[in-house]
C-alpha cells in the first residue's frame, strides 16, 4: 500500500521539504511514497532568510535545480561566510574592528595544525581568518568562489549563496511538483484528532478531508499542527538571546554596477544588529533587535541612518519572532519543520539549514514499515541537540565581547546569559583550541573551524605558554602560512568578481570551457 505524505504549508521550508523526499522517496515513481502540499494562496511567505550554508549545494542537486537556474530565478549571488563589524568593541573605542567567518575551513599543512602556531605568534599580526586560509582576502576583494568552467556546486573556495526567497520558494515549487508532488491550494479549517492523540485528518474548504501516513507541518510560526493541534510546547530562548524583532527593507544600488559583496555583513548596534545582503539587482538590509532594550522608532531610525539617503523613501517591514524551539518535533504522525519547529534569529542564516537537516532525516527515518515512534525518537533526540547546539553558538557572538555601551550588551555578558553548555566550552578553550573533540558531527551545524573563527575573531585569549616548546614545527608553519598568502593573491588575479560570474551564469551554463567572465 502506498505511503502518503502531507505537508501543511509552503515557503522555503515547506517546498524545500517536498522537492527533497520527492526525490529521495521516489514520489515520482511506482512504489514510491505520494506526497501532497496544501498552502493557502492567502497566507504570505515570510521571506526574510536570504543566506543559507554550503549544504545547500548538495540540497538543491538532490531537488534536481541546476546552479545557474538558480541565479536566473532567484536573484542569487554567492556567498562565502559572513563578516561581523563593531562586535568586539563599541564603534570608535579601538580600530578596525571586524573579523570574518568564511566557509573554508582552516587548511592544514602536510597534517599540520596551524592554528596552535598562530596563538603563538608566527603567523604574524593578521586576525587568524585571514591566515589560514585564501578565502578572507578573495572575498574582501569580491571575489567569487569559482571559476565559469568549473561545473555546477563545485568551486575551489567553498560557498553558499544569497538569494531572494520568495522566488526560491517558487522555484522549489515548480521543482516539487514536476517531481511528483501535488500542489493543493486551500485552507485548513480543522485538524482532526484520534482517541490516540495522532492526527486522522486535515479538513480544507475547498478539498475536503486530506489524510495521510504522516503529517509535515511547514505552517511557519503559526504551528497549525504540532503546536494549535497538538499542543507541543515551544521553548523560548529569550533569557539567552534578546533579540525578537526585525526591520527588513529593500535597498537597490546606487550604480549597477556595483559590487556584490561576497558575505552577508553582520554590524553590531546599541541593542542588537544589522544584515546587509547583496543580491543580482538589490540589497536586503535589515535591523535585527530586542524590544526589552529598545522600541521601534529607535530600531527604524539606526536602519535608516544606516542605509543612508537612499532608504529615505524605502518601506520598512516588521517582523517578530520568539528565539527558541520545540524539544518535540516528532509527536505521533506529526513532523514540525521550518518555523514551526524552531527559530533563533537571523545571524548565522540557521534558519534554512535546520529544514535541510530535518527533510533529510525524514528521508532516512520514514517509517515505511510503521515504526512511527522509534523515529520520532531517534529524530527527537538529534534535533534537540542540534538546536542546543547552535543556540550556543549563536550565543558566542555576544557573551564573549567586551562592547559596554548598552543594557544590551552588558545583558549579553552577565553569567546568568550563557548556557553552562557554552561556558563548560569557553572553559576548555582557556588553554586550548577548539578542535574536533569538542564537535559532534552528527548533531553540530558548527565545525569547530566555525568556532575557532568567532572566538578569535573576538579576540578570546587561549594560554598555549604552558606547552609552548612542545610545538617544534614553527619553521614549517611559517612557509604554510606564507604558502597561503600567496595563494589568496592568486585567487584574487584569476577569480572572478561576484557580479562578472552572475553576469556569465545569466547566458552560459556553467563548466563550459571558456575565457573568464
Amino acid at each position: 500500500m502506498t505511503k502518503r505524505v502531507l505537508i501543511v504549508g509552503g515557503g522555503t521550508a515547506g517546498w524545500l521539504t517536498a522537492g527533497y523526499l520527492a526525490k529521495r522517496l521516489s514520489a515520482d515513481r511506482p512504489g514510491g511514497v505520494s506526497i501532497q502540499l496544501v498552502e493557502s494562496a492567502e497566507i504570505g511567505i515570510l521571506g526574510v532568510g536570504e543566506g543559507t550554508f554550503p549544504t545547500i549545494r548538495q540540497t538543491l542537486a538532490t531537488i534536481g535545480i541546476s546552479e545557474v537556474d538558480l541565479i536566473r530565478h532567484c536573484g542569487a549571488s554567492f556567498k562565502q561566510g559572513a563578516k561581523f563589524a563593531h562586535w568586539r568593541f563599541t564603534p570608535g573605542a579601538a580600530g578596525p574592528d571586524h573579523y570574518t567567518h568564511p566557509f573554508q575551513t582552516a587548511q592544514l599543512d602536510n597534517g599540520l595544525d596551524l592554528l596552535p602556531y598562530w596563538l603563538l605568534g608566527h603567523g604574524g599580526e593578521a586576525n587568524w581568518d585571514e591566515v589560514c586560509s585564501p578565502q578572507k582576502l578573495a572575498a574582501d576583494a569580491c571575489r567569487a568562489p569559482k571559476l565559469p568552467s568549473h561545473p555546477d556546486y563545485v568551486g575551489p573556495l567553498n560557498y553558499a549563496y544569497h538569494f531572494d526567497a520568495i522566488a526560491l520558494a517558487g522555484l522549489l515549487r515548480d521543482k516539487a511538483v514536476e517531481n511528483g508532488v501535488d500542489h493543493l491550494l486551500d485552507r485548513v479549517s480543522e485538524v482532526i484528532l484520534g482517541d490516540d492523540g495522532a492526527i486522522v485528518g486535515i479538513e480544507t474548504e475547498r478539498n475536503g478531508r486530506l489524510t495521510a501516513d504522516l503529517y509535515i507541518d511547514c505552517s511557519g510560526f503559526r504551528a497549525e499542527l504540532i503546536g494549535k493541534a497538538l499542543g507541543v510546547p515551544y521553548k523560548s530562548c529569550r533569557d539567552v538571546l534578546f533579540c525578537d524583532s526585525a526591520l527588513a527593507m529593500q535597498v537597490p544600488y546606487r550604480e549597477a554596477q556595483d559590487p556584490i559583496v561576497s558575505y552577508t555583513v553582520a554590524t553590531a548596534q546599541e541593542s542588537g544588529w544589522m544584515w546587509d545582503i547583496g543580491l543580482d539587482t538589490r540589497r536586503g538590509v535589515g535591523h535585527v533587535f530586542s524590544s526589552a532594550h529598545t522600541d521601534d522608532v529607535r530600531a527604524e531610525e539606526l536602519l535608516r541612518a544606516y542605509v543612508g539617503p537612499e532608504g529615505a523613501d524605502l518601506n520598512v517591514r516588521k517582523i517578530r519572532f520568539e528565539a527558541g524551539y520545540r524539544e518535540v518535533n516528532w509527536h505521533k504522525n506529526c513532523v514540525a519543520i521550518g518555523l514551526s519547529s524552531g527559530f533563533f534569529e537571523p545571524l548565522e542564516a540557521t534558519g534554512i539549514v535546520f529544514s535541510e537537516v530535518a527533510a533529510g532525516m525524514v528521508a532516512n527515518l520514514f517509517p515505511w514499515g510503521g515504526d512511527v515512534e522509534t523515529s520520532a525518537r531517534q529524530f527527537n533526540a538529534n534535533m534537540l541537540r542540534r538546536y542546543e547546539r547552535a543556540r550556543d553558538f549563536i550565543k558566542l557572538h555576544y557573551c564573549i565581547s567586551e562592547r559596554r555601551d548598552s543594557d544590551f550588551w552588558h545583558d549579553n555578558v552577565a553569567a546568568g546569559s550563557i548556557p553552562d553548555s557554552l561556558q563548560e566550552m569557553l572553559d576548555r578553550w582557556r588553554f586550548r583550541p577548539p578542535t574536533e573533540i569538542d564537535i559532534d558531527a552528527n548533531v553540530d551545524i558548527f565545525t569547530d573551524a566555525s568556532w575557532q573563527y568567532v572566538l578569535y575573531g573576538m579576540g578570546w585569549t587561549t594560554d598555549l605558554s604552558a606547552r609552548a616548546g612542545a610545538y617544534r614545527y614553527a619553521a614549517e608553519a611559517r612557509q604554510a602560512f606564507a604558502g597561503i598568502e600567496r595563494q589568496a593573491a592568486f585567487a584574487i588575479a584569476n577569480l572572478p568578481s561576484n557580479r562578472e560570474l552572475i553576469a556569465f551564469a545569466r547566458t552560459h551554463d556553467f563548466g563550459q570551457q571558456g575565457r573568464r567572465a
